[in-house]
Protein backbone atom coordinates (compact mmCIF):
# COMPACT_ATOMS: atom_id res chain seq x y z
CA UNK A 1 0.00 0.00 0.00
CA UNK A 2 1.14 3.77 -0.96
CA UNK A 3 1.83 5.43 2.30
CA UNK A 4 1.31 8.94 2.34
CA UNK A 5 4.03 10.54 4.13
CA UNK A 6 3.45 13.97 3.88
CA UNK A 7 0.25 13.90 6.32
CA UNK A 8 2.51 13.66 9.69
CA UNK A 9 4.04 16.04 11.35
CA UNK A 10 7.38 15.39 13.22
CA UNK A 11 8.17 16.68 16.46
CA UNK A 12 11.47 16.26 17.41
CA UNK A 13 13.31 17.70 20.69
CA UNK A 14 17.02 17.35 21.69
CA UNK A 15 19.18 16.65 24.05
CA UNK A 16 22.94 17.87 23.62
CA UNK A 17 25.62 16.86 26.09
CA UNK A 18 28.82 19.39 25.87
CA UNK A 19 31.82 17.80 27.19
CA UNK A 20 33.76 20.60 28.86
CA UNK A 21 37.12 21.01 28.61
CA UNK A 22 38.31 21.03 32.03
CA UNK A 23 41.49 19.67 32.88
CA UNK A 24 40.39 18.07 35.93
CA UNK A 25 36.77 16.55 36.21
CA UNK A 26 33.54 17.65 37.70
CA UNK A 27 34.31 16.66 41.32
CA UNK A 28 37.96 15.57 41.69
CA UNK A 29 40.90 15.88 40.56
CA UNK A 30 41.68 13.08 37.64
CA UNK A 31 42.85 13.94 34.61
CA UNK A 32 40.46 14.53 31.75
CA UNK A 33 43.03 13.85 28.41
CA UNK A 34 41.39 12.59 25.84
CA UNK A 35 43.27 9.24 24.09
CA UNK A 36 45.15 7.74 27.30
CA UNK A 37 45.01 4.17 28.38
CA UNK A 38 41.85 2.49 29.11
CA UNK A 39 41.91 3.11 33.27
CA UNK A 40 44.46 5.39 33.94
CA UNK A 41 42.25 8.79 34.85
CA UNK A 42 40.79 7.56 37.98
CA UNK A 43 40.70 7.97 41.70
CA UNK A 44 38.92 6.70 44.74
CA UNK A 45 36.61 9.60 44.03
CA UNK A 46 35.28 9.19 40.82
CA UNK A 47 35.25 5.39 41.11
CA UNK A 48 32.59 6.40 44.40
CA UNK A 49 35.10 4.28 47.18
CA UNK A 50 32.96 4.66 50.64
CA UNK A 51 34.53 7.51 52.40
CA UNK A 52 35.12 9.34 49.47
CA UNK A 53 33.91 13.12 48.91
CA UNK A 54 33.43 15.26 45.81
CA UNK A 55 34.34 18.92 45.42
CA UNK A 56 32.81 21.36 42.97
CA UNK A 57 34.82 22.20 39.97
CA UNK A 58 34.34 26.10 39.68
CA UNK A 59 35.68 25.86 35.58
CA UNK A 60 32.83 23.93 35.57
CA UNK A 61 30.59 26.69 37.19
CA UNK A 62 31.89 29.84 34.84
CA UNK A 63 31.41 27.83 31.90
CA UNK A 64 28.19 27.07 32.11
CA UNK A 65 27.18 30.73 32.89
CA UNK A 66 29.19 31.35 29.67
CA UNK A 67 26.99 29.06 28.00
CA UNK A 68 24.10 30.11 29.40
CA UNK A 69 24.55 34.12 28.56
CA UNK A 70 25.20 33.28 24.96
CA UNK A 71 21.87 31.19 24.66
CA UNK A 72 19.91 34.22 26.27
CA UNK A 73 19.29 31.89 29.59
CA UNK A 74 17.82 32.81 32.91
CA UNK A 75 20.50 31.85 35.70
CA UNK A 76 19.82 30.05 38.64
CA UNK A 77 21.02 32.23 41.57
CA UNK A 78 20.85 29.00 43.98
CA UNK A 79 21.91 25.12 42.54
CA UNK A 80 21.23 22.15 44.21
CA UNK A 81 23.16 19.27 43.13
CA UNK A 82 21.29 16.23 42.64
CA UNK A 83 21.78 11.96 42.30
CA UNK A 84 20.31 10.82 39.33
CA UNK A 85 20.10 6.51 40.28
CA UNK A 86 20.45 3.80 37.98
CA UNK A 87 22.66 0.42 37.41
CA UNK A 88 25.14 0.61 34.15
CA UNK A 89 28.42 -0.99 33.81
CA UNK A 90 30.36 1.82 33.04
CA UNK A 91 28.79 3.60 36.12
CA UNK A 92 30.54 3.14 39.04
CA UNK A 93 29.61 4.72 41.71
CA UNK A 94 26.04 3.60 40.76
CA UNK A 95 24.39 7.27 40.29
CA UNK A 96 25.57 10.36 38.24
CA UNK A 97 25.89 13.49 40.09
CA UNK A 98 23.69 15.78 38.22
CA UNK A 99 20.53 18.87 38.73
CA UNK A 100 17.08 17.78 38.83
CA UNK A 101 15.00 20.60 40.14
CA UNK A 102 17.05 23.31 40.18
CA UNK A 103 19.48 23.55 36.97
CA UNK A 104 21.88 26.26 36.34
CA UNK A 105 20.23 27.60 33.29
CA UNK A 106 16.26 27.82 32.37
CA UNK A 107 14.66 29.11 29.41
CA UNK A 108 16.89 30.53 26.79
CA UNK A 109 16.88 29.76 22.68
CA UNK A 110 18.98 30.45 19.65
CA UNK A 111 18.18 31.11 16.23
CA UNK A 112 18.48 28.59 13.17
CA UNK A 113 18.33 28.25 9.68
CA UNK A 114 14.85 26.77 8.68
CA UNK A 115 14.07 24.37 5.31
CA UNK A 116 13.39 27.55 3.16
CA UNK A 117 16.32 29.34 4.82
CA UNK A 118 14.40 31.65 7.04
CA UNK A 119 15.44 32.68 10.76
CA UNK A 120 13.25 29.78 13.25
CA UNK A 121 13.61 30.35 16.73
CA UNK A 122 14.37 27.18 18.83
CA UNK A 123 13.46 27.42 22.45
CA UNK A 124 15.31 25.81 25.00
CA UNK A 125 14.03 24.25 28.17
CA UNK A 126 17.17 24.10 30.78
CA UNK A 127 20.76 23.92 30.97
CA UNK A 128 22.39 21.34 33.44
CA UNK A 129 25.61 20.23 35.25
CA UNK A 130 26.14 16.95 35.53
CA UNK A 131 29.09 14.22 35.48
CA UNK A 132 29.49 11.83 32.18
CA UNK A 133 29.58 7.95 32.66
CA UNK A 134 32.56 6.19 31.53
CA UNK A 135 32.75 3.94 28.02
CA UNK A 136 31.67 -0.01 27.26
CA UNK A 137 33.53 -1.09 24.90
CA UNK A 138 31.98 -3.94 22.77
CA UNK A 139 33.91 -4.43 19.32
CA UNK A 140 37.47 -5.09 20.82
CA UNK A 141 36.64 -8.51 22.70
CA UNK A 142 34.29 -11.28 21.07
CA UNK A 143 32.94 -12.62 24.11
CA UNK A 144 33.39 -9.68 26.19
CA UNK A 145 32.68 -5.90 26.65
CA UNK A 146 35.56 -4.06 27.94
CA UNK A 147 34.87 -0.94 30.02
CA UNK A 148 36.75 2.02 30.20
CA UNK A 149 36.51 4.50 33.44
CA UNK A 150 38.74 7.64 32.08
CA UNK A 151 35.47 9.58 31.04
CA UNK A 152 33.50 8.48 34.64
CA UNK A 153 32.94 12.11 36.25
CA UNK A 154 34.20 14.22 33.31
CA UNK A 155 32.35 17.07 33.00
CA UNK A 156 29.26 18.02 30.83
CA UNK A 157 26.78 20.60 30.32
CA UNK A 158 23.32 19.30 28.87
CA UNK A 159 21.27 21.24 26.78
CA UNK A 160 17.75 20.65 26.43
CA UNK A 161 15.51 21.73 23.71
CA UNK A 162 11.84 22.07 23.98
CA UNK A 163 9.78 19.95 21.41
CA UNK A 164 9.65 22.53 19.20
CA UNK A 165 11.89 21.00 16.11
CA UNK A 166 10.10 19.93 13.09
CA UNK A 167 12.44 18.81 10.79
CA UNK A 168 16.09 16.97 10.38
CA UNK A 169 16.92 19.87 8.39
CA UNK A 170 16.13 22.16 11.74
CA UNK A 171 18.08 19.95 13.71
CA UNK A 172 20.99 19.85 11.81
CA UNK A 173 21.35 23.71 12.10
CA UNK A 174 20.60 23.53 15.62
CA UNK A 175 23.49 21.25 16.59
CA UNK A 176 25.83 22.67 14.19
CA UNK A 177 24.89 26.51 16.06
CA UNK A 178 25.69 25.05 19.17
CA UNK A 179 28.95 23.40 18.27
CA UNK A 180 29.58 26.51 16.71
CA UNK A 181 29.24 28.24 20.20
CA UNK A 182 30.53 26.30 22.29
CA UNK A 183 34.18 26.67 20.26
CA UNK A 184 33.93 30.06 19.93
CA UNK A 185 33.13 30.09 24.08
CA UNK A 186 36.19 27.98 24.47
CA UNK A 187 34.19 25.85 26.70
CA UNK A 188 34.43 22.44 24.72
CA UNK A 189 36.41 21.39 20.87
CA UNK A 190 33.02 20.22 19.93
CA UNK A 191 34.26 17.29 18.12
CA UNK A 192 31.08 14.96 17.97
CA UNK A 193 33.49 12.07 16.56
CA UNK A 194 35.67 11.58 19.74
CA UNK A 195 32.81 11.80 21.85
CA UNK A 196 32.80 15.53 23.67
CA UNK A 197 29.81 16.60 22.25
CA UNK A 198 26.63 14.49 22.10
CA UNK A 199 23.29 14.61 20.76
CA UNK A 200 20.31 11.97 21.59
CA UNK A 201 17.09 13.15 19.57
CA UNK A 202 13.88 12.62 20.89
CA UNK A 203 11.40 11.77 17.89
CA UNK A 204 7.76 11.59 17.21
CA UNK A 205 4.87 12.14 14.76
CA UNK A 206 1.55 13.11 14.73
CA UNK A 207 -1.09 13.63 12.20
CA UNK A 208 -1.04 17.08 11.07
CA UNK A 209 -3.48 19.54 13.17
CA UNK A 210 -2.97 16.85 16.15
CA UNK A 211 -1.98 18.65 19.37
CA UNK A 212 -1.56 15.83 21.68
CA UNK A 213 1.90 14.36 21.60
CA UNK A 214 2.16 10.88 20.98
CA UNK A 215 4.74 8.64 22.43
CA UNK A 216 8.38 9.74 21.35
CA UNK A 217 11.49 7.04 21.02
CA UNK A 218 14.62 8.37 21.97
CA UNK A 219 17.87 7.51 19.51
CA UNK A 220 21.44 7.72 20.47
CA UNK A 221 24.98 7.34 19.26
CA UNK A 222 25.08 9.76 16.27
CA UNK A 223 28.65 11.07 16.14
CA UNK A 224 28.05 13.49 13.56
CA UNK A 225 25.48 16.06 12.80
CA UNK A 226 25.21 14.97 9.74
CA UNK A 227 24.44 11.55 11.28
CA UNK A 228 22.07 13.18 13.35
CA UNK A 229 19.91 14.20 10.61
CA UNK A 230 20.06 10.60 9.05
CA UNK A 231 18.99 8.68 12.28
CA UNK A 232 16.07 11.53 12.61
CA UNK A 233 14.48 11.01 9.06
CA UNK A 234 15.23 6.89 9.40
CA UNK A 235 13.23 7.18 12.81
CA UNK A 236 10.31 9.34 11.16
CA UNK A 237 9.74 7.07 8.19
CA UNK A 238 9.37 3.90 10.41
CA UNK A 239 6.94 5.48 12.62
CA UNK A 240 4.89 6.56 10.21
CA UNK A 241 5.18 3.42 8.68
CA UNK A 242 4.28 1.82 12.46
CA UNK A 243 1.29 4.02 12.80
CA UNK A 244 -0.02 3.09 8.59
CA UNK A 245 0.02 -0.57 9.53
CA UNK A 246 -2.46 0.13 12.61
CA UNK A 247 0.74 -0.69 14.95
CA UNK A 248 1.87 1.60 18.33
CA UNK A 249 5.15 2.96 18.74
CA UNK A 250 6.73 2.26 22.15
CA UNK A 251 7.92 4.32 23.99
CA UNK A 252 12.34 3.44 24.46
CA UNK A 253 15.53 3.86 23.05
CA UNK A 254 17.01 2.77 20.31
CA UNK A 255 20.57 3.26 18.82
CA UNK A 256 21.40 4.66 15.27
CA UNK A 257 23.89 2.19 13.16
CA UNK A 258 25.30 4.32 10.58
CA UNK A 259 26.84 1.39 8.91
CA UNK A 260 24.18 -0.65 8.18
CA UNK A 261 21.28 2.99 8.67
CA UNK A 262 19.10 1.08 10.95
CA UNK A 263 17.90 2.24 13.99
CA UNK A 264 17.43 -0.80 16.76
CA UNK A 265 16.05 -1.58 20.42
CA UNK A 266 18.46 -0.54 22.96
CA UNK A 267 15.68 -0.88 26.61
CA UNK A 268 12.53 0.97 27.07
CA UNK A 269 12.38 4.56 27.87
CA UNK A 270 13.02 5.16 31.54
CA UNK A 271 10.82 7.71 32.79
CA UNK A 272 12.12 10.50 35.69
CA UNK A 273 10.70 8.59 38.28
CA UNK A 274 12.16 5.82 37.69
CA UNK A 275 15.29 7.29 38.73
CA UNK A 276 14.63 8.00 42.10
CA UNK A 277 16.68 11.33 41.91
CA UNK A 278 17.37 13.27 45.21
CA UNK A 279 19.53 15.75 47.05
CA UNK A 280 22.65 15.26 46.94
CA UNK A 281 24.31 14.62 50.39
CA UNK A 282 28.04 16.00 50.06
CA UNK A 283 27.76 18.65 47.69
CA UNK A 284 26.09 22.24 49.22
CA UNK A 285 24.21 24.23 47.50
CA UNK A 286 26.43 26.69 44.79
CA UNK A 287 25.28 30.52 45.48
CA UNK A 288 25.56 32.49 42.34
CA UNK A 289 25.32 36.34 42.61
CA UNK A 290 24.63 38.48 40.03
CA UNK A 291 28.00 40.38 39.83
CA UNK A 292 30.08 37.04 39.32
CA UNK A 293 27.47 36.99 35.85
CA UNK A 294 27.96 40.26 35.26
CA UNK A 295 32.05 39.60 35.48
CA UNK A 296 32.26 36.59 32.99
CA UNK A 297 29.69 38.29 30.81
CA UNK A 298 31.94 41.32 30.09
CA UNK A 299 35.08 38.71 29.74
CA UNK A 300 33.00 36.79 26.44
CA UNK A 301 34.46 37.11 23.18
CA UNK A 302 32.62 38.47 20.39
CA UNK A 303 29.87 35.55 19.39
CA UNK A 304 28.83 34.65 15.90
CA UNK A 305 25.89 36.12 15.70
CA UNK A 306 27.13 39.56 17.15
CA UNK A 307 29.78 39.27 14.17
CA UNK A 308 27.62 37.89 11.37
CA UNK A 309 25.13 41.28 12.34
CA UNK A 310 28.55 43.33 12.54
CA UNK A 311 29.78 41.78 8.58
CA UNK A 312 26.08 42.27 7.20
CA UNK A 313 25.07 45.95 8.41
CA UNK A 314 28.26 47.48 8.97
CA UNK A 315 30.11 45.75 6.34
CA UNK A 316 27.88 45.74 3.87
CA UNK A 317 28.85 42.12 3.25
CA UNK A 318 26.48 39.26 1.96
CA UNK A 319 24.64 37.13 4.21
CA UNK A 320 26.87 34.21 2.40
CA UNK A 321 30.59 36.05 3.47
CA UNK A 322 29.20 36.70 6.65
CA UNK A 323 28.44 33.00 7.24
CA UNK A 324 31.69 31.78 6.30
CA UNK A 325 33.62 34.00 8.06
CA UNK A 326 31.42 33.25 11.33
CA UNK A 327 31.64 29.51 10.83
CA UNK A 328 35.17 28.99 13.40
CA UNK A 329 36.51 31.41 15.35
CA UNK A 330 39.94 31.00 14.06
CA UNK A 331 38.93 32.52 11.00
CA UNK A 332 36.88 34.95 12.29
CA UNK A 333 39.29 36.23 14.69
CA UNK A 334 41.86 36.36 11.87
CA UNK A 335 39.45 38.37 9.70
CA UNK A 336 39.10 40.69 12.53
CA UNK A 337 42.63 41.31 13.10
CA UNK A 338 43.34 42.22 9.13
CA UNK A 339 40.31 44.45 9.62
CA UNK A 340 42.40 46.61 12.20
CA UNK A 341 44.92 47.14 9.54
CA UNK A 342 42.00 47.80 6.28
CA UNK A 343 39.35 48.98 5.86
CA UNK A 344 38.64 46.85 2.27
CA UNK A 345 36.34 44.72 4.05
CA UNK A 346 34.87 43.01 0.57
CA UNK A 347 38.55 42.02 -0.64
CA UNK A 348 39.33 41.15 2.86
CA UNK A 349 37.01 38.70 2.75
CA UNK A 350 37.41 37.36 -0.59
CA UNK A 351 40.98 36.75 0.24
CA UNK A 352 39.89 35.27 2.89
CA UNK A 353 37.78 32.48 1.82
CA UNK A 354 39.44 32.30 -1.04
CA UNK A 355 43.24 31.85 -1.22
CA UNK A 356 43.36 31.43 2.40
CA UNK A 357 41.08 28.43 2.60
CA UNK A 358 41.94 26.85 0.00
CA UNK A 359 45.36 26.66 1.52
CA UNK A 360 44.15 25.43 4.78
CA UNK A 361 42.09 22.83 3.37
CA UNK A 362 44.80 21.80 0.91
CA UNK A 363 46.71 21.20 3.83
CA UNK A 364 44.51 19.94 6.30
CA UNK A 365 45.67 22.52 9.46
CA UNK A 366 43.60 25.56 11.55
CA UNK A 367 43.95 28.94 10.72
CA UNK A 368 46.41 29.13 13.97
CA UNK A 369 49.27 27.11 11.55
CA UNK A 370 49.19 29.65 8.71
CA UNK A 371 52.34 31.88 9.95
CA UNK A 372 51.76 34.73 7.85
CA UNK A 373 50.70 37.66 10.18
CA UNK A 374 47.47 39.48 9.12
CA UNK A 375 48.81 42.56 8.80
CA UNK A 376 50.37 41.24 5.92
CA UNK A 377 46.93 40.78 4.23
CA UNK A 378 46.60 44.53 4.11
CA UNK A 379 49.89 44.98 2.13
CA UNK A 380 48.88 42.28 -0.10
CA UNK A 381 45.50 44.60 -0.35
CA UNK A 382 47.23 47.51 -0.75
CA UNK A 383 49.29 46.32 -3.76
CA UNK A 384 45.96 44.76 -5.51
CA UNK A 385 44.25 48.33 -5.36
CA UNK A 386 47.71 50.34 -6.12
CA UNK A 387 47.45 48.80 -9.11
CA UNK A 388 50.57 46.80 -8.72
CA UNK A 389 49.26 43.13 -8.71
CA UNK A 390 46.02 41.86 -10.34
CA UNK A 391 43.82 40.13 -7.68
CA UNK A 392 44.62 36.76 -10.05
CA UNK A 393 48.40 37.00 -9.47
CA UNK A 394 48.32 37.64 -6.02
CA UNK A 395 46.08 34.73 -5.53
CA UNK A 396 47.86 32.07 -7.67
CA UNK A 397 51.05 33.73 -7.70
CA UNK A 398 52.54 35.95 -4.63
CA UNK A 399 49.80 34.23 -1.88
CA UNK A 400 51.70 30.90 -2.23
CA UNK A 401 54.83 32.72 -1.86
CA UNK A 402 53.80 34.44 1.15
CA UNK A 403 53.14 31.23 2.75
CA UNK A 404 56.79 30.18 2.14
CA UNK A 405 58.12 33.58 3.17
CA UNK A 406 56.16 34.65 6.09
CA UNK A 407 58.95 37.39 7.03
CA UNK A 408 59.19 39.07 3.67
CA UNK A 409 56.47 41.75 2.43
CA UNK A 410 54.07 40.50 -0.21
CA UNK A 411 55.63 44.07 -2.14
CA UNK A 412 59.59 42.28 -1.63
CA UNK A 413 58.15 38.89 -2.66
CA UNK A 414 56.30 40.97 -5.81
CA UNK A 415 59.55 42.26 -6.94
CA UNK A 416 62.33 39.45 -6.56
CA UNK A 417 59.33 37.37 -8.79
CA UNK A 418 58.86 39.80 -11.17
CA UNK A 419 55.20 39.80 -10.60
CA UNK A 420 54.62 43.85 -9.78
CA UNK A 421 52.42 44.64 -13.28
CA UNK A 422 52.57 47.29 -15.64
CA UNK A 423 50.76 50.16 -14.83
CA UNK A 424 52.59 52.70 -17.69
CA UNK A 425 49.85 53.47 -20.67
CA UNK A 426 52.58 54.02 -23.10
CA UNK A 427 54.13 50.97 -22.84
CA UNK A 428 50.60 48.68 -22.54
CA UNK A 429 48.85 50.96 -25.58
CA UNK A 430 52.02 49.27 -27.38
CA UNK A 431 51.31 45.63 -26.62
CA UNK A 432 47.34 46.57 -27.38
CA UNK A 433 48.19 48.05 -30.57
CA UNK A 434 49.65 44.66 -31.38
CA UNK A 435 47.20 42.41 -30.23
CA UNK A 436 44.87 44.29 -32.92
CA UNK A 437 46.92 43.84 -35.44
CA UNK A 438 47.17 40.44 -35.20
CA UNK A 439 43.38 39.70 -35.06
CA UNK A 440 42.27 42.57 -37.54
CA UNK A 441 39.32 40.47 -38.89
CA UNK A 442 38.26 40.45 -35.20
CA UNK A 443 38.59 43.99 -34.44
CA UNK A 444 36.30 44.74 -37.36
CA UNK A 445 33.97 42.14 -35.95
CA UNK A 446 34.29 43.92 -32.60
CA UNK A 447 33.54 47.13 -34.23
CA UNK A 448 30.27 45.44 -35.75
CA UNK A 449 28.86 44.36 -31.90
CA UNK A 450 30.85 41.57 -31.02
CA UNK A 451 31.75 42.82 -27.46
CA UNK A 452 32.78 39.54 -26.12
CA UNK A 453 35.62 39.44 -28.47
CA UNK A 454 37.43 41.81 -25.95
CA UNK A 455 38.34 38.78 -24.00
CA UNK A 456 40.31 37.93 -26.65
CA UNK A 457 42.40 40.39 -27.18
CA UNK A 458 43.10 41.06 -23.21
CA UNK A 459 44.57 37.74 -23.42
CA UNK A 460 46.81 38.62 -26.39
CA UNK A 461 48.16 41.79 -24.18
CA UNK A 462 48.34 39.19 -21.18
CA UNK A 463 50.50 36.89 -23.56
CA UNK A 464 52.59 39.84 -25.22
CA UNK A 465 53.11 41.71 -21.68
CA UNK A 466 54.15 38.04 -19.87
CA UNK A 467 51.32 38.87 -17.42
CA UNK A 468 52.24 42.10 -16.19
CA UNK A 469 50.12 44.70 -18.03
CA UNK A 470 47.65 46.36 -15.49
CA UNK A 471 44.25 44.61 -16.33
CA UNK A 472 42.72 47.80 -15.72
CA UNK A 473 44.47 50.18 -17.74
CA UNK A 474 44.39 47.28 -20.93
CA UNK A 475 40.93 47.64 -20.71
CA UNK A 476 40.31 50.76 -20.83
CA UNK A 477 43.22 51.17 -23.84
CA UNK A 478 41.95 48.09 -25.78
CA UNK A 479 38.03 49.49 -25.80
CA UNK A 480 39.83 53.15 -26.73
CA UNK A 481 41.28 51.38 -29.67
CA UNK A 482 39.08 48.87 -31.05
CA UNK A 483 36.63 52.01 -30.79
CA UNK A 484 38.57 54.46 -32.67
Amino acid sequence: MSIDYTKYETVIGLEIHVQLNTLSKAYCSDSTKYGSAPNTHISPVSLGHPGTLPVSNAKVLESAVKLGIALNCTIRERNEYARKNYFYADLPKGYQITQDKTPICDGGFIFVTDKEGNPKRIDLTRIHMEEDAGKSIHDIDPFDSLIDLNRAGVALLEIVTEPVLRTSEEAYSFVTEVRKLVRYLDICDGNMDEGSMRCDANISVRLKGETELRNRVEVKNMNSIRNVQKAIDLEVKRQIEVYENNGEVDQETRNFNAAKNETSVLRSKEDAHDYRYFPEPDLSPIIIQQSYISEIKSGLPALPEELYAKYTKEYSLSDYDARNLTDTKGIALYFEDILKTTKEYKMAANIVMGPIKSHLNEKAITIDALGIDPARISELIDLINGGKISSSKASKELFPLMVKHPDLTPLQLAEENQLIQDSDNDAILGFVKQAIAKFPDKAEAYKGGKKNLLGLFMGEVMKLSRGKADPKSTNQLLREELEK
